[in-house]
Protein backbone atom coordinates (compact mmCIF):
# COMPACT_ATOMS: atom_id res chain seq x y z
CA UNK A 1 0.00 0.00 0.00
CA UNK A 2 1.34 3.62 -1.30
CA UNK A 3 1.88 5.98 1.72
CA UNK A 4 -1.06 8.21 0.58
CA UNK A 5 -3.63 5.61 0.74
CA UNK A 6 -2.43 4.59 4.07
CA UNK A 7 -2.31 7.74 5.55
CA UNK A 8 -5.68 8.45 4.22
CA UNK A 9 -7.15 4.89 5.72
CA UNK A 10 -5.49 5.46 9.03
CA UNK A 11 -6.48 8.91 9.56
CA UNK A 12 -10.45 7.88 8.70
CA UNK A 13 -9.95 5.53 11.55
CA UNK A 14 -8.02 7.99 13.71
CA UNK A 15 -10.55 11.05 12.81
CA UNK A 16 -13.55 8.27 13.98
CA UNK A 17 -11.94 7.21 17.00
CA UNK A 18 -11.37 10.79 18.51
CA UNK A 19 -14.71 11.90 17.54
CA UNK A 20 -16.68 9.15 19.20
CA UNK A 21 -14.39 9.58 22.40
CA UNK A 22 -14.79 13.35 22.33
CA UNK A 23 -18.49 12.46 23.39
CA UNK A 24 -17.67 10.61 26.61
CA UNK A 25 -18.34 12.18 30.09
CA UNK A 26 -18.93 15.64 28.50
CA UNK A 27 -22.11 16.20 30.99
CA UNK A 28 -21.57 18.09 33.43
CA UNK A 29 -22.68 16.30 37.14
CA UNK A 30 -21.58 18.04 40.34
CA UNK A 31 -18.37 15.49 40.71
CA UNK A 32 -17.51 16.90 36.53
CA UNK A 33 -14.02 17.42 37.77
CA UNK A 34 -13.83 13.22 37.85
CA UNK A 35 -14.75 13.72 34.08
CA UNK A 36 -12.19 16.55 33.67
CA UNK A 37 -9.73 13.93 34.74
CA UNK A 38 -10.25 11.12 32.75
CA UNK A 39 -10.90 13.18 29.43
CA UNK A 40 -7.71 15.21 30.11
CA UNK A 41 -5.66 11.72 29.64
CA UNK A 42 -8.41 9.96 27.11
CA UNK A 43 -8.20 13.31 24.66
CA UNK A 44 -4.32 13.83 24.75
CA UNK A 45 -3.96 12.52 21.15
CA UNK A 46 -1.75 9.62 20.70
CA UNK A 47 -1.68 7.68 17.56
CA UNK A 48 -3.97 5.52 18.41
CA UNK A 49 -2.90 1.87 17.52
CA UNK A 50 -5.09 -0.27 19.53
CA UNK A 51 -8.69 1.11 17.86
CA UNK A 52 -7.35 1.52 14.54
CA UNK A 53 -5.99 -2.17 14.87
CA UNK A 54 -9.46 -3.46 16.28
CA UNK A 55 -11.18 -2.04 13.17
CA UNK A 56 -8.87 -3.03 10.59
CA UNK A 57 -9.01 -6.54 11.56
CA UNK A 58 -12.93 -5.87 12.03
CA UNK A 59 -12.95 -4.62 8.27
CA UNK A 60 -10.65 -7.78 7.12
CA UNK A 61 -13.18 -10.20 8.99
CA UNK A 62 -16.32 -8.83 6.51
CA UNK A 63 -17.58 -6.41 9.50
CA UNK A 64 -18.56 -3.00 9.46
CA UNK A 65 -15.89 -0.82 11.05
CA UNK A 66 -18.01 1.71 12.34
CA UNK A 67 -19.74 -0.57 14.02
CA UNK A 68 -17.19 -1.72 16.19
CA UNK A 69 -16.05 1.74 17.30
CA UNK A 70 -17.49 1.14 20.82
CA UNK A 71 -15.28 -1.79 21.38
CA UNK A 72 -12.27 -0.29 19.54
CA UNK A 73 -13.02 2.81 21.80
CA UNK A 74 -12.89 0.46 24.90
CA UNK A 75 -9.46 -0.83 24.74
CA UNK A 76 -8.05 3.09 24.44
CA UNK A 77 -9.55 3.51 27.62
CA UNK A 78 -7.98 0.93 29.67
CA UNK A 79 -5.12 1.74 28.32
CA UNK A 80 -5.20 5.45 28.91
CA UNK A 81 -5.98 4.10 32.40
CA UNK A 82 -2.96 2.47 32.33
CA UNK A 83 -1.02 5.11 31.59
CA UNK A 84 -2.36 7.39 34.09
CA UNK A 85 -1.57 4.71 36.60
CA UNK A 86 2.00 3.87 35.35
CA UNK A 87 2.99 7.38 35.32
CA UNK A 88 2.16 7.76 39.26
CA UNK A 89 4.77 8.53 41.71
CA UNK A 90 4.13 4.98 43.09
CA UNK A 91 4.52 3.61 39.96
CA UNK A 92 7.33 5.28 37.41
CA UNK A 93 7.16 8.68 38.60
CA UNK A 94 6.79 10.63 35.55
CA UNK A 95 6.07 14.30 35.13
CA UNK A 96 5.42 14.48 31.48
CA UNK A 97 3.22 11.58 28.79
CA UNK A 98 2.78 12.94 25.29
CA UNK A 99 4.70 16.12 26.27
CA UNK A 100 2.05 17.21 28.63
CA UNK A 101 1.90 17.00 31.84
CA UNK A 102 0.81 13.32 33.85
CA UNK A 103 -2.56 13.18 34.81
CA UNK A 104 -1.62 13.34 38.32
CA UNK A 105 0.53 17.01 38.18
CA UNK A 106 -3.01 18.47 36.78
CA UNK A 107 -5.35 16.80 39.21
CA UNK A 108 -3.18 15.43 42.19
CA UNK A 109 -2.49 11.75 43.01
CA UNK A 110 -6.06 11.10 44.43
CA UNK A 111 -8.07 12.25 41.40
CA UNK A 112 -5.63 10.70 38.58
CA UNK A 113 -6.11 7.17 41.00
CA UNK A 114 -10.11 7.84 40.67
CA UNK A 115 -10.04 8.43 37.01
CA UNK A 116 -8.10 5.52 36.25
CA UNK A 117 -10.35 3.35 38.14
CA UNK A 118 -13.55 5.08 36.63
CA UNK A 119 -12.05 4.20 32.55
CA UNK A 120 -11.72 0.84 33.36
CA UNK A 121 -15.83 -0.26 34.20
CA UNK A 122 -16.39 2.91 31.42
CA UNK A 123 -14.77 0.75 28.63
CA UNK A 124 -16.92 -2.39 29.53
CA UNK A 125 -19.97 -0.98 29.22
CA UNK A 126 -19.09 0.69 25.80
CA UNK A 127 -18.58 -2.77 24.81
CA UNK A 128 -21.97 -3.94 26.40
CA UNK A 129 -23.78 -1.44 25.06
CA UNK A 130 -22.58 -1.32 22.05
CA UNK A 131 -24.85 -2.89 18.58
CA UNK A 132 -22.60 -6.07 18.17
CA UNK A 133 -24.09 -8.98 18.06
CA UNK A 134 -24.50 -10.51 22.19
CA UNK A 135 -22.04 -12.98 21.36
CA UNK A 136 -19.39 -10.69 19.99
CA UNK A 137 -20.29 -8.01 22.91
CA UNK A 138 -19.37 -11.13 25.43
CA UNK A 139 -16.15 -12.12 23.59
CA UNK A 140 -15.06 -9.02 23.15
CA UNK A 141 -15.60 -8.21 27.08
CA UNK A 142 -13.53 -11.27 27.80
CA UNK A 143 -10.95 -10.83 25.35
CA UNK A 144 -10.69 -6.97 27.33
CA UNK A 145 -10.62 -8.34 30.61
CA UNK A 146 -7.78 -11.34 30.41
CA UNK A 147 -5.35 -9.01 28.38
CA UNK A 148 -5.52 -6.13 30.93
CA UNK A 149 -5.96 -8.41 33.92
CA UNK A 150 -3.88 -10.20 36.60
CA UNK A 151 -2.49 -12.79 33.61
CA UNK A 152 -2.17 -9.66 31.32
CA UNK A 153 -1.11 -6.09 31.86
CA UNK A 154 -1.47 -6.42 35.57
CA UNK A 155 0.90 -9.01 35.52
CA UNK A 156 3.32 -7.22 33.32
CA UNK A 157 3.07 -4.30 35.39
CA UNK A 158 4.33 -6.02 38.29
CA UNK A 159 6.95 -8.12 36.97
CA UNK A 160 8.48 -4.49 35.00
CA UNK A 161 7.84 -2.21 38.55
CA UNK A 162 8.77 -4.87 41.37
CA UNK A 163 10.34 -7.81 39.80
CA UNK A 164 13.38 -5.63 38.33
CA UNK A 165 13.92 -7.89 35.10
CA UNK A 166 17.37 -7.68 33.79
CA UNK A 167 17.74 -10.79 31.31
CA UNK A 168 16.40 -10.72 27.85
CA UNK A 169 14.10 -13.23 28.62
CA UNK A 170 12.66 -11.39 31.39
CA UNK A 171 12.02 -8.30 29.28
CA UNK A 172 10.24 -10.46 26.38
CA UNK A 173 7.99 -12.05 29.26
CA UNK A 174 7.31 -8.31 30.58
CA UNK A 175 6.50 -6.62 27.43
CA UNK A 176 4.82 -9.14 26.36
CA UNK A 177 2.28 -9.00 29.32
CA UNK A 178 2.59 -5.32 29.65
CA UNK A 179 2.79 -3.87 25.93
CA UNK A 180 1.50 -6.86 23.95
CA UNK A 181 -1.12 -8.46 25.69
CA UNK A 182 -3.36 -5.55 25.24
CA UNK A 183 -2.08 -4.58 21.00
CA UNK A 184 -3.52 -8.57 20.67
CA UNK A 185 -6.27 -7.96 22.55
CA UNK A 186 -6.97 -5.30 19.85
CA UNK A 187 -6.47 -7.16 17.05
CA UNK A 188 -8.48 -10.21 18.19
CA UNK A 189 -11.44 -7.94 19.48
CA UNK A 190 -11.23 -6.67 16.08
CA UNK A 191 -11.90 -10.29 14.58
CA UNK A 192 -13.94 -10.93 17.19
CA UNK A 193 -16.84 -8.37 16.31
CA UNK A 194 -16.31 -8.67 12.66
CA UNK A 195 -16.92 -12.65 13.21
CA UNK A 196 -13.32 -13.56 11.82
CA UNK A 197 -13.08 -17.64 10.88
CA UNK A 198 -10.08 -19.31 13.08
CA UNK A 199 -7.41 -18.43 10.74
CA UNK A 200 -7.70 -15.00 10.69
CA UNK A 201 -7.67 -14.99 14.31
CA UNK A 202 -4.88 -16.62 14.82
CA UNK A 203 -2.87 -14.79 12.04
CA UNK A 204 -3.80 -11.85 14.28
CA UNK A 205 -2.59 -12.78 17.60
CA UNK A 206 0.87 -13.84 15.75
CA UNK A 207 1.09 -10.22 13.90
CA UNK A 208 0.00 -8.67 17.35
CA UNK A 209 2.43 -10.70 19.45
CA UNK A 210 5.48 -9.59 16.96
CA UNK A 211 3.83 -5.52 16.51
CA UNK A 212 3.90 -5.50 20.31
CA UNK A 213 7.65 -6.46 21.04
CA UNK A 214 9.07 -4.25 18.10
CA UNK A 215 6.91 -1.47 19.31
CA UNK A 216 8.54 -1.65 22.80
CA UNK A 217 12.59 -2.66 21.70
CA UNK A 218 11.75 0.77 19.60
CA UNK A 219 10.83 2.42 22.43
CA UNK A 220 13.85 1.22 24.22
CA UNK A 221 15.48 2.67 21.79
CA UNK A 222 13.79 6.11 21.76
CA UNK A 223 14.31 6.14 25.35
CA UNK A 224 18.28 6.68 24.31
CA UNK A 225 18.50 8.65 20.62
CA UNK A 226 15.03 9.71 20.34
CA UNK A 227 14.17 13.27 20.24
CA UNK A 228 12.64 14.62 23.43
CA UNK A 229 10.23 16.85 21.81
CA UNK A 230 8.73 14.13 19.40
CA UNK A 231 9.47 11.24 22.17
CA UNK A 232 6.81 13.54 24.75
CA UNK A 233 8.81 12.57 27.80
CA UNK A 234 12.32 12.58 29.10
CA UNK A 235 14.97 10.96 27.30
CA UNK A 236 16.74 8.68 29.51
CA UNK A 237 14.48 8.07 31.97
CA UNK A 238 14.95 4.38 31.88
CA UNK A 239 18.46 4.53 32.84
CA UNK A 240 17.75 7.26 35.74
CA UNK A 241 15.28 4.77 37.24
CA UNK A 242 17.86 1.74 36.75
CA UNK A 243 15.82 -0.37 34.29
CA UNK A 244 17.77 -2.35 32.14
CA UNK A 245 16.14 -2.75 28.83
CA UNK A 246 16.91 -4.15 25.52
CA UNK A 247 19.59 -1.33 24.44
CA UNK A 248 21.43 -2.63 27.38
CA UNK A 249 21.30 -5.75 26.66
CA UNK A 250 21.57 -6.09 22.73
CA UNK A 251 22.91 -2.44 21.55
CA UNK A 252 21.02 -0.16 19.32
CA UNK A 253 22.24 -1.84 16.28
CA UNK A 254 21.01 -5.31 17.94
CA UNK A 255 17.74 -3.49 18.57
CA UNK A 256 17.48 -2.78 14.83
CA UNK A 257 18.15 -5.96 14.02
CA UNK A 258 15.49 -7.26 16.61
CA UNK A 259 12.49 -4.78 15.25
CA UNK A 260 13.06 -5.47 12.44
CA UNK A 261 13.14 -9.34 12.57
CA UNK A 262 9.66 -8.85 14.70
CA UNK A 263 8.12 -7.04 12.16
CA UNK A 264 8.80 -9.15 9.21
CA UNK A 265 7.10 -11.88 11.40
CA UNK A 266 4.35 -9.74 11.86
CA UNK A 267 3.98 -9.01 8.40
CA UNK A 268 4.48 -12.30 7.21
CA UNK A 269 1.66 -13.27 9.70
CA UNK A 270 -1.08 -11.49 7.92
CA UNK A 271 0.26 -11.21 4.17
CA UNK A 272 -2.09 -14.00 2.90
CA UNK A 273 -5.48 -11.87 4.33
CA UNK A 274 -3.84 -7.73 4.25
CA UNK A 275 -4.89 -7.94 0.57
CA UNK A 276 -3.94 -4.40 0.27
CA UNK A 277 -0.95 -4.15 2.42
CA UNK A 278 -2.72 -1.56 5.25
CA UNK A 279 -1.36 -3.83 8.07
CA UNK A 280 2.11 -4.28 7.05
CA UNK A 281 2.55 -0.42 5.88
CA UNK A 282 1.56 -0.82 9.78
CA UNK A 283 3.93 -2.39 11.25
CA UNK A 284 6.99 -0.48 8.69
CA UNK A 285 5.44 2.66 10.20
CA UNK A 286 6.14 1.70 13.72
CA UNK A 287 9.29 -0.15 13.38
CA UNK A 288 10.69 3.36 12.00
CA UNK A 289 8.53 5.70 14.34
CA UNK A 290 10.44 8.60 16.34
CA UNK A 291 7.82 9.33 18.97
Amino acid sequence: MDKTAFDLRYREYQTAVEEFLQGQFSDKPHWEDLYASMRYSLLAGGKRIRPVLALEFARLAGGKWQEVLPAACAVEMVHTYSLIHDDLPCMDDDDLRRGKPTNHKVYGETMAVLAGDALQPAAYTLILDSALPSEARLECARILAEASGPRGMVAGQVLDTLHAPKTEEELTEVHRLKTGCMIRAACTMGCAAGGAAAPLREAAAVYAENLGLAFQIRDDMLDVCGDEAAFGKPIGSDAQEGKVTFVDLLGLEGCDKAVRKCTDQAKAAVAPYDADGFLQALADTLAGRDR
